[in-house]
């Protein structure tokens, strides 16, 4: 019986931070083994956004990637020295007149 070699492990940062994950695994799948579920904000309402469809759909897993906005993080996979950044900060308010 012959065993599967484990995957390549590389550094990426996210959101300023280095962390360890596996080469080619999604994006997504490294942030929340990383301990992040909360992805985004929805543009509306201001409220935590997470992944949901998995297969690019939805967009709800949306991050910056290596400084590409809008890059579907549960389609992208990850590569040594990516640089993935979240989006969960407040939103800006407007101030209206």
């Amino acid at each position: 019986m012959s065993t599967s070699p484990l995957p390549e492990t590389v550094t990426v940062t996210i959101d300023g931070t280095p962390s360890q994950a596996w080469a080619g695994q999604s994006v997504t799948a490294a942030l929340v083994t990383a301990g992040i579920w909360p992805l985004r904000r929805n543009p509306v309402d201001g409220r935590l956004r997470g992944p949901f469809c998995g297969m690019g759909v939805c967009l709800e897993c949306e991050v910056t990637l290596n400084g590409r906005p809008g890059s579907r993080s549960c389609t992208a996979h990850v590569t040594d020295g990516m640089d993935i950044r979240t989006h969960t900060e407040p939103l800006p308010t407007v101030a209206h007149g």
